[in-house]
Formats: C-alpha cells, sequence, structure tokens
C-alpha cells in the first residue's frame, strides 16, 4: 500500500510526489478481497505521523492485516492457515533481518512465509544483484514467497529452493498517473496444499 490513507491535506512531506487517499479508499481493498497490505516503502509516510496512524487505524478498523517496515504480522486465512509476513525496505534489507523476521514468524506458528521487499530502481526491468541476493538468503531462511515492488514494472518470477521470487509485478492498482510508463503487470495464483497430516506445501503457480 504505497501511500497513506488519511483525511488530512496537511502536513504533506516536502518531496517531489507525496501521495495520499482518502480513508474511504479502505473499501475498495475489502470489497476486491485484498486482505493484507506491506507498508514497507518510501510513500507510507508521505503525510508523517498522523498520515502513517490513520493508514493503520483504517486498515485494523477494515479487518486488513498490515506489515510494517523492519517488522513481522501474521494473517489467519478462513481455512486456518496461518500466513506469517516480513517487510522491509531499500538499506533496511539485511541478510540478518531476513532471518531474525523470517525466525520470529517460524516461532508464531506461521506455515506459509512472504517476505515482502521495496527494492530495485524504478521502470528498470532487471533485478539487481542485492535483490538477487537477498531474495535467495530469505528462502534459504525459510521463506516461501519474496515478492517485491517499487520498480513499477515486471521483473522476473523465478524458481529457488522450495519457493518462488517475484521481483516486480508492475502495478495492481495505480492512481493518479494517467500515463504511466508501462501499462504490463501480473496476477499470481500460488495454490497452498495441506495433506491428510496437516503438513503445508506450495502447489501449482498461475500467472
Amino acid at each position: 500500500l504505497e501511500g497513506p490513507l488519511t483525511d488530512e491535506s496537511s502536513g504533506a512531506q516536502s518531496k517531489k510526489f507525496a501521495f495520499r487517499g482518502p480513508t474511504a479508499y479502505s473499501a475498495i481493498m475489502t470489497g476486491s478481497s485484498v486482505e493484507a497490505v506491506t507498508l514497507a516503502n518510501n510513500h507510507a509516510e508521505d503525510y508523517g505521523k498522523a498520515g502513517y496512524d490513520s493508514t493503520k487505524k483504517v486498515l485494523k478498523d477494515a479487518g486488513i492485516t498490515y506489515v510494517e517496515k523492519d517488522k513481522t504480522a501474521m494473517h489467519t486465512t478462513e481455512s486456518g492457515l496461518k500466513i506469517g509476513l516480513y517487510a522491509s525496505s531499500f538499506a533496511n534489507i539485511t541478510a540478518k533481518g531476513i532471518q531474525n523476521g523470517i525466525a520470529q514468524l517460524k516461532k508464531d506458528g506461521a506455515e506459509i512465509i512472504i517476505c515482502a521487499f521495496h527494492w530495485g530502481e524504478e521502470g528498470v526491468y532487471y533485478a539487481d544483484g542485492t535483490q538477487q541476493k537477498m531474495a535467495k538468503t530469505a528462502i534459504d531462511a525459510g521463506a516461501d514467497v519474496v515478492y517485491g515492488h517499487h520498480p513499477h514494472v515486471l521483473q522476473k518470477i523465478e524458481q529457488y529452493g522450495s519457493g518462488y521470487i517475484f521481483y516486480s509485478l508492475g502495478n495492481f492498482s495505480f492512481g493518479g498517473a494517467a500515463l504511466p510508463q508501462d501499462y504490463d503487470t501480473a496476477l499470481l495464483q500460488l495454490d497452498v496444499i495441506r495433506d491428510e497430516n496437516g503438513k503445508v506445501r506450495l502447489g501449482e503457480l498461475n500467472v
């Protein structure tokens, strides 16, 4: 969720682009099956602490799970699947942070672990060395999925070890930009299978 949800138009940070959406926009997410978001990005605090706190309250009131920068969160689906989330961005993405976050999620009982990273360069179609290194560090530490964002364009999808890496999927919904440089994007459906013994594993990926 790259931008705060607040009804206060004052308090914008002094930067070229300061994003904001009204609090009513939470209904766009709840009406579209969005159950969890990450707040680890370079626009979440565009309207300062007040805007950020408003966003968290709006999401909580709407029943949408959120994960903050360098923190973890747990989301339980209707079927009882426990999904662990860890998020970070740019220079904050470190091997130690990733490993500690994943270890905490395992301790919390996560059955599937997703790492969400805000990284790379805008408009660049290739994952750089840091993205690839940190993504594989996450899978090696026990993540099932690494999901990247910030480039706003598609980057490669990679199966690594027992997990998947989505370096960048472009934009899902990007308001305010009448002429984005690239309209291409993707939606993913990844099956999660629980066997008769209760063990969880990843199944088929559809793009």
